[in-house]
């Protein structure tokens, strides 16, 4: 569903992501770990179309988004790590007009539902969007990714700055997608969530994908040494964004 074969893309003189391979199928979560810089966004901006690869290819579902960016991204849902809502509208306001917006009219009962099954209260729904914590954004940003029906799934540190219980929430979503088929590929800093979550563990550094692993195949703490191991050795690499 998502895949990037040999994608380089630089800055100027400054490599951002190099010669990077990536693959994610349905119904997989793909972690991709990585210090401030380490290219993990970039990554994120090319599937999504922002970027340009200047050596090789990246598709979403067949469809490369440089070519075709319309035809890709409506194979994608977003979720940043601050969703962007309509202050002054409440939070079933604005699933209703991010639907209008993406050529889709649902009724209100079918909203509902799709931020009750985000973890969104009828109260909460209610609400303007000004008075809600960082959790329930990320909330309202899923139920508008459940409403895309799309196959992919893009979550670029999903998780920075939520407290524990709305974190716990938030995965528990994330688990629900990767098992209802959906191709998830998500960024953070928290190894121990993507050690919980995923099915593939990326560890990217300077732009390079220096370590894939599969989730099942090591613990948490291992997890964390090896990251660190990557983290401390010597580059031959800038910073990339």
């Amino acid at each position: 569903m998502l895949q990037a074969s040999s994608v380089t893309r630089r800055f100027g003189t400054l490599t951002a992501v190099q010669d990077l391979d990536l693959s994610v199928a349905p119904g997989e979560l793909f972690c991709l770990l990585g210090a401030n810089g380490a290219g993990k966004t970039t990554t994120i901006n090319l599937f999504l179309g922002f970027l340009t690869p200047d050596s090789g290819t990246v598709t979403v579902g067949g469809i490369e988004p440089s070519v075709d960016p319309k035809g890709a991204r409506r194979q994608l849902a977003y979720i940043s790590e601050n969703v962007a809502l309509y202050t002054q509208l409440t939070g079933l306001e604005n699933i209703r007009l991010f639907c209008q917006m993406g050529g889709r009219r649902l009724d209100d009962h079918t909203l509902q539902a799709l931020l009750d099954r985000s973890g969104l209260s009828p109260a909460q729904m209610n609400r303007r969007v000004s008075n809600y914590s960082k959790g329930m954004r990320q909330k309202v940003g899923l139920a508008i990714a459940y409403a895309r029906e799309t196959g992919a799934l893009l979550l670029d540190e999903p998780l920075s700055g939520l407290d524990p219980a709305a974190a716990s929430d938030f995965c528990s979503e994330l688990a629900r997608l990767r098992a209802d088929g959906a191709a998830v590929l998500m960024t953070t800093h928290d190894l121990f969530r993507a050690k919980e979550l995923a099915g593939t563990i990326g560890i990217m550094r300077a732009g390079r994908m220096v370590e894939v692993v599969d989730a099942s195949t090591i613990g948490a703490h291992d997890l964390e040494r090896l990251y660190l191991h990557h983290m401390r050795a010597p580059t031959e690499l800038g910073s990339a964004t």
